[in-house]
């Protein structure tokens, strides 16, 4: 039944489901991957979407941007649909010295400043990962295609803060071999694990913290997803 954030019918959404921040992506990346795709929601503008590629069920819904909103959808999507899993696909800022815009990341690990993992079990750092599962499909999908961009697997972190800046924090967390920064896949993980279902982040790097000359346009953050997009759709059907 329609819960307070989604209206979609019970079996309206697919085991496996893509889920960027911003609904407009959703529906771009509906439109690209499923000729039959068909709205399922569309509560506060925030837009799912269920259809098939190459014959297997695939969903695409936003999350909207930040930890707290990101975990709603995912609660309610693994709680109350049945969902198995949630790749994100999004964008990330680059921060590890290898790390260039364009290149994908596949987050094995997510560190976060936030407190929402902390809360779910009292006096325990959590380790915020993905499924290995997950991440091995996507790997291997990679792998299978030499000729695209450069991927990085490894961890990131998810910030809570957009524009506030901590002097320093940054450049050693790139000294950690932490690859970039985002602002979701934290809590997707914690979510995952909360319900035993499986989740795994596949970001583009659209900018650099320490290095902006490569900083992408607006209208690159909009074309230069299609790989990213590929391992996630890998993970999904994997």
């Amino acid at each position: 039944m329609p819960t307070p954030h989604i209206a979609a019918a019970p079996g309206d959404f697919a085991p496996a489901v893509l889920m960027p921040g911003d609904p407009r992506r959703a529906q771009r990346i509906a439109e690209l991957l499923m000729p039959d795709a068909r709205l399922v929601t569309d509560v506060r503008g925030m837009l799912g979407f269920t259809g098939t590629v190459d014959g297997k069920p695939l969903s695409v819904m936003g999350s909207g941007m930040g930890q707290p909103s990101a975990t709603i959808y995912a609660t309610e999507l693994f709680r109350e649909y049945g969902v198995e899993r949630i790749i994100r696909v999004g964008t990330a800022g680059g921060i590890a010295p290898g790390v260039r815009v364009g290149d994908v990341l596949v987050a094995l690990g997510a560190h976060t400043d936030s407190s929402m993992n902390q809360l779910r079990i009292p006096g325990v750092n959590f380790s915020a990962v993905a499924s290995y599962e997950l991440v091995a499909a996507a790997v291997r999908a990679a792998e299978a295609d030499e000729h695209g961009s450069p991927v990085h697997v490894g961890t990131i972190i998810s910030r809570d803060h957009f524009y506030l800046s901590v002097p320093d924090q940054t450049a050693r967390l790139g000294a950690y071999g932490v690859l970039g920064v985002e602002m979701e896949a934290a809590a997707l993980y914690g979510a995952a694990a909360e319900f035993g279902r499986q989740a795994l982040a596949v970001l583009t790097v659209s900018d650099h913290l320490l290095d902006s000359s490569q900083d992408m346009s607006a209208q690159d953050r909009e074309t230069r997803f299609q790989r990213a997009l590929a391992l996630a759709v890998a993970a999904a059907h994997c």
